[in-house]
């Protein structure tokens, strides 16, 4: 046998930077990396013999520079990914935060945390979590539960199964997700013999799982026997490539398509079976369809509580649950009938099992309604200085956006907002991450996008709040030329929460940075702080001014950046569904006792299997 004689990180990249993905591309795209003394000697030295093939970047957060991986697989469907590297202690800690949206969301990323000694001599080293009980425990081991699959590299020679079983599970449409190998710094200098083979190039291929006869039949039988079926399109169907499956599958049979957040844009906003947003942030038109079926199908989808209203939603009496997902987890959820299988494989399956079967289409009145009612909101305002909404600045995006567009987010008031208004033409122009929801995602995630798809016109759009939770990857924007463009919403706090604090009967206390405990008031220049950063940055206050900025951020060659101040109080009035939020049981004020009677009579409204 013939070996080649590296240390442990040398092997390492050098595998991964064999590993390629259905378009003969390296599957790992790239590394971030921010250094410490636990992984700038062997990764960083492995790292950089390897930099003009296999590029490695530079983060200023840990956290954040997943962020950006993430993003990148997931704007890519999963079909790439990258690797993030950080030292032990507190910068493996900081990406933790990141596993839990990429575990949530079912995207590939591989952690590749810097570890304690193997050979324990030096113990405790610098940033070392000691378990008193536990000798075998470090800081990493916070990774496991937010891991798909999790590994501790303590002698050269693991890599040899750990890195095939990572990438299998990257790359497995059932099991993908993070993976975390724990990489102790003193193996990740020590040599060994591995046998040339291992860096053979590898294609991984997306593994489409056929649909079980049986169960084909069965869902086949149920949704033939039904009057008024619907089809729940969730992130599945994108990371499937089934878009077009879904388009050829709903037109036979004329099903009426509901979106949840991950699978917004798998139908233009415009096409006549596309009824809208489902849910807690949907459309009156989709939620109507969904109260009224008899039989729900989910495609990809996991039902989350805002998808489902917490279980309210899909209320019709006798209404049969099915779900088409590759995860037999998800398959299964609350009673469902499950085709677990590829979605694409299993709507093209489906369809010829249904035959002729066409269903009543949807009324379109119940769309030129929804439309007639929400468009006036994000129209331009007439003349006059009122403090602009969240909806009038997502009718200038809208005005100002291409075919090329994306637009992005994550937490906040903008994700209920754009999931309601937002009109999608094309796949994967929608990008958010409401899986974990995670403040802070925007600004890193949208240069991940960037990066994916370079010439993609991406526009992020995001709170103060959430541009107070993380802004430092602006600074990598600039640093690398990257052209995106930020829209940030100023509207003095946590405008969203302070919302449904108001909702369940609470006084506004500490969201809004009006009713924080403070000496001094906040007073935040974020065009200043942005332009500081190298970001090209404008400050604007009315809606007209957005709309010139938004032209003239075209012409911009890096990060260009938006400041407008907000109402933090209006939403859009229309819409939406009950969703459960615990309300207490007994308190002093009238209006938490009146919410939680509200709340007493929607849960009798829950269908639970």
């Amino acid at each position: 046998m013939t070996t080649i004689r590296l240390t442990a990180a040398q092997a390492m990249v050098r595998y991964l930077a064999a590993q390629l993905g259905e378009d003969g591309q390296p599957f790992i795209a790239g590394c971030w990396g921010i250094f410490g003394h636990g992984n700038v000697s062997g990764l960083g030295e492995a790292l950089h013999g390897v930099k003009d093939h296999f590029p490695t970047y530079r983060g200023q957060n840990e956290q954040t520079m997943a962020h950006a991986s993430i993003a990148y697989a997931k704007q890519l469907g999963r079909s790439h990914a990258m690797m993030v590297t950080s030292s032990i202690g507190p910068g493996a800690l900081n990406m933790v935060t990141a596993a839990g949206v990429a575990h949530v969301n079912r995207i590939p990323v591989l952690f590749v945390p810097g570890d304690v000694f193997a050979n324990r001599a030096p113990d405790p080293v610098l940033q070392q979590v000691e378990v008193f009980g536990d000798g075998t425990v470090s800081a990493n081991d916070c990774f496991r539960p937010v891991s798909r699959y999790f590994d501790r590299i303590s002698r050269p020679e693991h890599i040899l199964t750990a890195l095939p079983r990572a990438m299998r599970v990257m790359t497995d449409p059932a099991e993908c997700g993070p993976v975390t190998l724990s990489f102790c710094q003193d193996v990740q200098a020590e040599a060994f013999d591995y046998p040339v083979i291992f860096f053979e190039g590898r294609v991984w291929r997306l593994r489409r799982q056929l649909p079980d006869a049986a169960e084909l039949d069965r869902v086949a039988t149920l949704i033939k026997g039904s009057v008024s079926p619907v089809i729940v399109a969730g992130g599945g169907v994108h990371y499937s490539h089934a878009t077009n499956a879904l388009r050829e599958f709903v037109e036979k049979h004329q099903i009426p398509v509901v979106e949840t957040q991950a699978g917004k844009s798998v139908l233009p906003w415009d096409h006549p079976l596309n009824l809208g947003p489902v849910g807690v942030t949907g459309a009156a038109s989709a939620n109507a369809v969904c109260a009224a079926a008899d039989a729900v199908i989910g495609v990809g989808t996991r039902f989350q509580d805002f998808t489902t209203g917490s279980w309210s939603l899909f209320s019709k009496p006798g209404r049969r649950l099915i779900s088409v997902n590759v995860a037999a987890y998800d398959a299964m959820k609350h009673g469902a009938e499950p085709l677990c299988c590829d979605a694409r494989l299993g709507l093209r399956e489906l369809s010829d099992a249904l035959g002729t079967k066409a269903f009543a289409a949807p009324a379109a009145s119940l769309k030129a309604d929804w439309f007639g009612a929400v468009d006036p909101l994000t129209a331009a305002p007439m003349a006059g200085n009122v403090l602009p909404t969240d909806m009038q600045v997502i009718g200038a995006v809208q005005r100002a956006s291409g075919p090329d567009t994306v637009v992005m987010c994550a937490a906040g008031t903008m994700p209920g907002e754009l999931h309601k208004l937002w009109k999608a033409t094309r796949p994967m122009s929608y990008h958010m991450e409401y899986g974990f929801s995670c403040m802070g995602y925007e600004i890193a995630g949208a240069l991940g996008i960037k990066m994916a798809e370079p010439d993609r016109d991406i526009v992020c759009m995001l709170g103060d709040g959430s541009y107070m939770m993380a802004n430092s990857e602006l600074v990598t924007a600039c640093m690398m030329g990257v052209k995106i463009t930020i829209v940030v919403t100023d509207n003095r706090g946590f405008g969203c929460i302070n919302r449904l604090q108001i909702a369940t009967g609470g006084a506004e206390f500490n969201n809004l940075l009006k009713d924080a405990w403070q000496v001094q008031p906040s007073a935040i220049d974020f065009h200043a702080h942005a332009a500081a950063m190298g970001a090209t940055a404008v400050k604007v206050s009315t809606i007209a001014e957005l709309e010139t900025a938004l032209v003239d951020a075209k012409a911009a060659t890096g990060p260009y950046v938006v400041v407008i101040d907000t109402d933090p109080y209006p939403s859009t009035p229309y819409g939406g569904t009950w969703w459960e939020v615990g309300v207490p049981e007994v308190s002093v004020r009238p209006e938490v006792q009146a919410a939680r009677e509200n709340y007493e009579k929607k849960r009798k409204e829950q269908v639970l299997s």
